[in-house]
């Protein structure tokens, strides 16, 4: 699959590496060009000079057939300006934006762009919401057989108990992320629009979890 990204500090870096480690083609877009150094030798993608959130930029690092694109840059209003560009003007489903003011990220939420906050930053995080689900188990223990994934949940859960999706798909919810905050669900929370949801489940019954959870509920009462 292709991938963007915008930023080439510490982050977009290891991002980059890490993406075409695991066989993926990823273009790296910098204002600097001294900054792709950090790429190394060995990287075989596009390096691509500009403005992030030009379109002609973007268009030059392959957006178009982008299946995920990630802002890392410094700049908050830069990193959420590309990835609603990729978005709304390229139609890139798979968008994630890195920001340093944690405050702004319910501002980033509605507008349905995920975001990192850099307080709790680790590369595995943005590899998480740009991967297909299940690619990146954030746990799994010694035998193999059980795993701790985020894994996403159709908008027509919210407003639901987070124990109705424990019940149909049969596992457990580990935890959630709320704003960047992570929280340990009760019988009575409630699952919210830009909720993460991070499921205890054995390994073989992920992806049948994630189809279920990929459909709306059936109406209460059924």
């Amino acid at each position: 699959m292709h991938f963007v990204i915008m930023g080439c500090g510490r982050v977009g870096s290891s991002l980059a590496l890490s993406l075409e480690s695991q066989g993926h083609d990823v273009a790296v877009i910098d204002q600097e060009e001294s900054a792709f150094r950090r790429l190394g030798s060995a990287f075989e993608g596009r390096r691509v000079t500009g403005v992030g959130f030009d379109r002609d930029t973007l268009g030059e690092a392959g957006i178009s057939d982008a299946y995920a694109f990630a802002a890392v840059s410094s700049g908050d209003n830069s990193n959420i300006l590309a990835a609603r560009v990729a978005r709304e003007t390229f139609g890139v489903e798979h968008v994630v934006a890195r920001i340093y003011d944690p405050g702004r990220a319910e501002v980033y939420q509605r507008l349905g762009i995920p975001t990192v906050a850099t307080v709790k930053w680790t590369s595995d995080q943005m590899l998480r919401r740009l991967l297909p689900q299940g690619h990146v188990p954030e746990l799994v223990d010694p035998s193999g057989k059980v795993v701790i994934a985020e894994v996403t949940v159709n908008p027509g859960w919210v407003g639901r108990l987070v124990s109705e999706l424990e019940v149909v798909t049969g596992t457990r919810a580990a935890y959630l992320t709320r704003l960047g905050s992570g929280i340990l669900p009760t019988s009575e929370t409630v699952f919210q629009e830009g909720d993460l949801l991070h499921l205890a489940t054995l390994a073989t019954e992920l992806p049948a979890v994630e189809r279920t959870l990929d459909a709306p509920p059936a109406p209460s009462g059924h």
